[in-house]
């Protein structure tokens, strides 16, 4: 008689817990705020002749301060620059002497300054731009149409 062979085969299925073999990192977020500033024109301001004429300003009654909004992150320094382009009538030929200065009130407090201020801390604030023209000896503004322009800085 022929021996007969049998094979059986059994098969082991064996399920792995779920998170047996499960890793973790983490992902890291990195960012570089870099000193930013920004001025945004509210208000031009109006200057104001003096009673004896040796003076506009827009400190004086009838005068008005230019408003400028300013939104930073800080690590700025704000300023004014010099007068360097002023408009005058024809009949007005002597000297003038332009004065620029402001103020801060808000996020940041500044007193008024013709200086340099650094704003170190981020904040949103309005400053107000003041402009004084005065003449010297016995020279007065003459009659017409005056326009001087201020330059507010923040680098």
């Amino acid at each position: 008689m022929r021996a007969g062979f049998l094979l059986a085969t059994t098969a082991t299925i064996i399920i792995a817990g779920a998170y047996a073999n499960a890793a973790t990192q983490n992902v890291l977020f990195n960012a570089t705020v870099s000193p930013t500033c920004t001025l945004t024109i509210l208000a031009n301001g109006t200057l104001a002749p003096s009673a004896d004429l040796q003076s506009l300003s827009s400190k004086l009654a009838g005068g008005s301060a230019g408003s400028v909004t300013l939104a930073t992150t800080g690590g700025v320094d704000l300023s004014v620059d010099p007068v360097a382009t002023v408009t005058v009538p024809g009949a007005d030929a002597s000297v003038t002497t332009w004065t620029p200065t402001y103020s801060v009130a808000g996020g940041h407090t500044v007193a008024e300054t013709a200086g340099s201020t650094t704003l170190g801390a981020p904040g949103l604030s309005t400053v107000s731009v003041h402009l004084v023209g005065t003449k010297g000896g016995s020279d007065r503004f003459a009659a017409g149409n005056y326009q001087a322009t201020v330059t507010v800085r923040c680098e």
